[in-house]
């Protein structure tokens, strides 16, 4: 059995479809699965059982003989989210009881960390462990998943094979339940539909003009193909970065989506919202030589193709 957390949300629920493509069918989905909206991810996909995700250790405990892999992809994702304290439960202190049962039951881990732990970037983005401890988040999400990273690294006792991954911004099917937090070609795709027209943040850095922020957008199937390399692999255990390799500007983006729906490009620049300003990213780009130099050669989607692949089934 392969455990995938996060079974219902927009990562895990893909996941758990390239799993099946490979006939991999008996899944555990974890999840707290009170979201009807949510649940329709799962719709058509082979899967074992379900488990909630309050009761997840407790089944562990009684059925790891059972277990061949543990994907930990659930977490509270929200970065305006700012109950720190529910963010160490749900991300920091529920990795760490995962962590601990795989070492004791002797289960291979991939669990997913974030790119927000890299900050403003001015230590880089470059996935070299001993620099991890330098790294400052601009927020609490990103704090969360930055202390699991450093208390990973520290642990004495460690799964056999175990891997962390900073996922970048990722994009794809089966986001639209995210709302706010769903990806800018997310918004992007419904705007234009309805209004013609994409808003897009206006700059706030000297350095940038308005709608040329750059970040690395990483399409949802490039995740997932990673994953299974991983699980395939089981060996050079660490925390990698999971991006593209090559930032883009949100104008690049823009006209991306307006391509793939074969309109003419209208773009609006509006205020960042304030509550947002002073934690913004204005640039991430994710060095990607530590994956490839572990065997990983397949080529990542352009934004270009990626976008184009995720409207046509937007549109589908």
């Amino acid at each position: 059995m392969i455990i995938v957390t996060g079974a219902a949300g927009f990562i895990g629920s893909c996941l758990i479809k390239r799993l099946n493509e490979d006939n991999f069918n008996a899944i555990i989905a974890v999840d707290k699965f009170n979201n009807a909206e949510k649940n329709k991810n799962l719709k058509g996909l082979k899967i074992h059982d379900k488990v909630d995700r309050d009761s997840f250790f407790e089944w562990l405990d009684k059925n790891y003989e059972l277990v061949e892999f543990v994907f930990h992809i659930g977490a509270r994702t929200d970065t305006t989210e700012f109950d720190i304290d529910l963010l160490h439960k749900l991300n920091t202190d529920y990795t760490k009881e995962v962590w601990v049962r795989c070492c004791r039951y002797q289960l291979p881990l991939v669990y997913a960390s974030s790119a927000a732990t890299y900050g403003y970037g001015e230590n880089g983005y470059e996935d070299n462990e001993a620099l991890i401890t330098q790294l400052k988040p601009l927020n609490p999400y990103g704090l969360s998943k930055q202390e699991f990273d450093v208390w990973a690294l520290e642990q004495k006792e460690k799964p056999f094979f175990w891997a962390g991954l900073k996922f970048f911004n990722v994009y794809g099917p089966n986001e639209y339940h995210k709302g706010r937090m769903a990806s800018v070609i997310w918004h992007a795709y419904n705007q234009i539909q309805k209004t013609g027209k994409m808003k897009l943040f206006k700059s706030h850095h000297p350095d940038y003009k308005d709608g040329e922020q750059m970040r690395d957008f990483v399409y949802v199937n490039d995740v997932t193909e990673v994953c299974m390399f991983l699980m395939h692999h089981r060996k050079n255990s660490g925390i990698y970065n999971l991006g593209s390799g090559k930032a883009r500007t949100f104008n690049d983006l823009a006209k991306a989506v307006f391509s793939a729906l074969d309109k003419p490009a209208l773009i609006e620049y509006i205020e960042t919202p304030i509550d947002i300003r002073d934690k913004y990213q204005y640039f991430t780009e994710a060095k990607m030589d530590k994956l490839k130099g572990i065997g990983y050669s397949k080529e990542f989607y352009s934004l270009e193709d990626g976008t184009r692949e995720y409207v046509g089934r937007l549109g589908g």
